[in-house]
C-alpha cells in the first residue's frame, strides 16, 4: 500500500451482532466505566470521542509511524502530512503545506509550508523537518526510488526532485507523515523506537491513562487549528474479539466504529433510528483472493483464472458482505476507479465470471486431473490449498468459506486458517502462506493497484518483508506501463496506460479479485456532530486511514 495513502497496513477488521452476556459487560465496564474519565456517556460537552479496536486485544505503548505496530491514531491524530486527500470527494486539502506546484516536466514538486505551525513542544515546524522525514523514511523503510532529493528552499519551501518524471509522486509526497528533526535525530534506532511520548503537529498529541485495553489521547497545546480541536479528546478501547465490541457499539458506549455490522439498520439503526447512522460508500479498495505465486501451482496463469471461475462471486457479496458490495471483473479495478474503467473489456470477462464446470475443463487442460473425485497435483498428491484469514474479520471468513465449498465442486480441498491478524499479516509479509484473502491499495489514480499487484519493483523474495504484492507477482511489460503512467503528465496518456493494465491484468490474472470493499463507517451523533455524510461527503467514515484528521477536525460535541 502506497505509504501517502493508508498508513496502517493493518486489515480491516470486522464486527458481528451478538447477544450481551455477562463476561463481555464486565470487559466493557473495565475499558470504559473504571477509569472515571469523560467517555462515551458523558454529555458535558467535554466526554472524550470513543473509538473501538475489536481487532487489538492489548495496546502497547508505540507511537513510532514507521514501525508497524503503531499504536492506533498515531497517524491520524498525532501526526500531520501535507495535504490530506479524500477518497470520498476525491479532493486534495492543504493541510501543513498551503499550496504546491509540479514541474510541467513531471521531475519535481514544490510545497510551501504553513506558517504558525508547531510542535506539541512549542518548537516550529521548518523545511528541515520535512527533508529529514523523507531521508529517514528511505533510509528505514525504503521506498520512493524515484526520490533524487529533498532541498530546504527556505524555512517554509521544500522541493523534491525526481530522477524521472512522476506525475504521480505528488500523491505519495503530500499524504506522508512529517516527523520533528530536532527529535527524532537524537534517536539512535529510529525503527526499534518506541516514541512512548510523541512530538507531533496533530490536534491530539498528548497521552493520557495509558492502559493495555484503553488509552486516551489529549489536546495538543500548541496545535495550529486550536478552533478545530472541539472535542475534548480520543479515547481507544481494546477488545479480545468482536463480541463484546459489538456490545459496546450497539449499546451506545462508544461513539464511531469502522467495521461491518451484518443487517446493520435492524441491528444498530432501528435501536436509536434518530441518533444512530452509517453510510457505506463504494470508495474502498478491491478485496482480492491472493495466491503465494511463489508456489505451484498458483504461478501458473492458467491454474488462477480457473480457480477465479470456481468462485461464485454473486454469492459472496450477497450472502458474506450482506449485498454490501458488487462482484470484481476481470480489470481487478474498484469502484474508485471507474473512470479509468475499459467498459468493453470488463463486458468481455471470462475468468471472472461464475462458472464450476469451465473451471474444472480449465484444470483439466493445465493438466490438474481429477481422479476419484479429487483434483491431483502433476506430482499425484492431492490438489489442496490453505485459505488464511484473521480471526477478527467475519465478513471475510465467510468469504473464505464460501470460496472452500466452491472448490470442493472442482475436486479441490480447502482449509480456511484463522488465527490472529498479526499471524496471518507475518505470513503475508514473509510469502509463507498459500492463499488469502487480502486488501488492495486505494489510491488517488489506477496506478497505486497496479503497481501493488503487478510490478515486480514491488515483489520480494520470500523471507524477506513485503508491504505490498504479497503474492509475489511481478511482469516487466507491467513496469513499462506503469512507469509510462507515472511519467505522463495528462489523463489521455495516462489512461492509454491503463487500458493496457488492464489488457495485461486480465492476459496475468495476478491475483484473483473478488469485489469492491464497502467503506465501512456507522456512529452514533448523540454525543458529537459534524460528521460526513453522503450529502456531505468530505471524508468517508474510515477512522484508519488519511482523511480521518479530517474528521477529527469537524467534529463537535453535542452541549447538554
Amino acid at each position: 500500500m502506497a505509504p501517502s495513502r493508508i498508513p496502517s497496513r493493518r486489515p480491516r477488521a470486522v464486527l458481528r451482532a451478538v447477544t450481551a452476556t455477562a463476561a463481555a459487560a464486565l470487559v466493557l465496564s473495565a475499558c470504559t466505566g473504571g477509569s472515571g474519565t469523560a467517555g462515551a456517556g458523558d454529555t458535558s460537552g467535554n466526554q472524550l470521542l470513543t473509538i473501538p479496536r475489536e481487532d487489538l486485544a492489548t495496546f502497547t505503548r508505540n507511537f513510532n509511524p514507521l514501525s508497524p505496530q503503531a499504536a492506533p491514531m498515531t497517524l491520524q491524530a498525532v501526526y500531520e502530512p501535507l495535504a490530506v486527500h479524500s477518497m470520498a470527494d476525491a479532493k486534495d486539502t492543504p493541510w501543513l503545506a498551503t499550496k504546491w506546484e509540479q514541474a510541467k516536466d513531471g521531475k519535481s514538486v514544490t510545497f510551501t509550508l504553513r506558517d504558525g505551525v508547531k510542535w506539541s513542544d512549542g518548537q516550529a515546524l521548518t523545511a528541515d523537518d520535512v527533508v529529514y522525514t523523507f531521508e529517514l523514511q528511505k533510509k528505514v523503510l525504503g521506498g520512493f526510488d524515484y526520490l533524487d532529493k529533498v532541498t530546504a528552499v527556505d524555512a517554509h519551501t521544500v522541493k523534491f526532485s525526481f530522477n524521472k518524471a512522476f506525475s504521480t509522486a505528488f500523491y505519495e509526497i503530500s499524504g506522508h507523515y512529517i516527523l520533528p528533526k530536532h527529535i527524532w535525530s537524537k534517536v539512535k534506532d529510529p525503527a526499534k523506537f518506541t516514541n512512548p511520548n510523541p512530538v507531533g503537529t496533530g490536534p491530539y498529541t498528548q497521552i493520557e491513562k495509558f492502559q493495555s485495553q484503553s488509552y486516551e489521547l489529549r489536546k495538543n497545546p500548541d496545535y495550529w487549528q486550536p478552533d478545530k480541536q472541539q472535542i475534548a479528546g480520543i479515547q481507544m478501547l481494546a477488545f479480545s474479539g468482536n463480541d463484546s465490541a459489538n456490545i459496546a457499539f450497539t449499546n451506545g458506549e462508544v461513539d464511531w466504529t469502522q467495521s461491518f455490522i451484518p443487517d446493520i439498520e435492524k441491528s444498530f439503526v432501528a435501536k436509536d433510528k434518530k441518533h444512530n447512522h452509517y453510510w457505506f460508500p463504494a470508495t474502498g479498495a478491491m478485496i482480492n483472493w491472493q495466491l503465494n505465486t511463489t508456489k505451484a501451482p498458483f504461478n501458473d496463469p492458467a491454474v488462477r483464472k480457473a480457480l477465479s471461475m470456481a468462485v461464485d462471486r454473486d454469492q459472496i457479496t450477497k450472502v458474506a458482505m450482506n449485498g454490501y458490495a458488487e462482484p470484481a471483473d476481470c480489470t481487478g479495478l474498484a469502484h474508485t476507479y471507474d473512470k479509468w474503467r475499459d467498459t468493453s473489456l470488463a463486458a468481455s470477462c471470462t475468468w471472472t465470471k461464475y462458472d464450476s464446470t469451465a473451471a474444472a475443463k480449465a484444470l483439466d487442460a493445465a493438466g490438474y486431473k481429477e481422479s476419484g473425485g479429487k483434483r491431483k497435483l502433476k506430482n499425484g498428491k492431492d490438489f489442496t490449498l490453505d485459505i488464511s484469514v484473521g480471526s477478527a474479520s467475519s465478513d471475510w471468513i465467510s468469504v473464505a468459506n464460501i470460496i472452500k465449498q466452491d472448490l470442493a465442486k472442482v475436486g479441490i480441498t480447502a482449509t480456511v486458517k484463522t488465527p490472529d491478524w498479526s499471524a496471518v499479516s507475518s505470513s503475508y509479509n514473509t510469502g509463507t502462506f498459500d492463499t488469502g484473502i487480502v486488501w488492495s491499495n486505494n489510491g488517488a489514480t489506477p496506478y497505486e493497484y497496479y503497481r501493488g499487484v503487478m510490478s515486480t519493483k514491488m515483489v520480494q523474495p520470500v523471507g524477506k518483508q513485503a508491504t505490498e504484492n504479497y503474492h509475489r507477482f511481478g511482469d516487466k511489460k507491467a513496469d513499462k506501463l506503469i512507469d509510462a503512467f507515472a511519467a505522463a503528465t495528462d489523463e489521455k496518456t495516462q489512461r492509454e496506460q491503463t487500458n493496457g493494465l488492464q489488457e495485461l491484468y486480465n492476459k496475468d490474472a495476478p491475483v484473483v479479485p473478488l469485489f469492491t470493499g464497502p467503506e465501512w463507517g456507522a456512529y452514533t451523533d448523540a454525543r458529537f456532530t459534524g460528521w460526513p455524510t453522503e450529502k456531505n461527503p468530505y471524508a468517508t467514515l474510515g477512522n484508519r486511514n488519511g482523511s480521518t484528521i479530517l474528521l477529527l477536525t469537524s467534529l463537535k460535541p453535542v452541549k447538554s
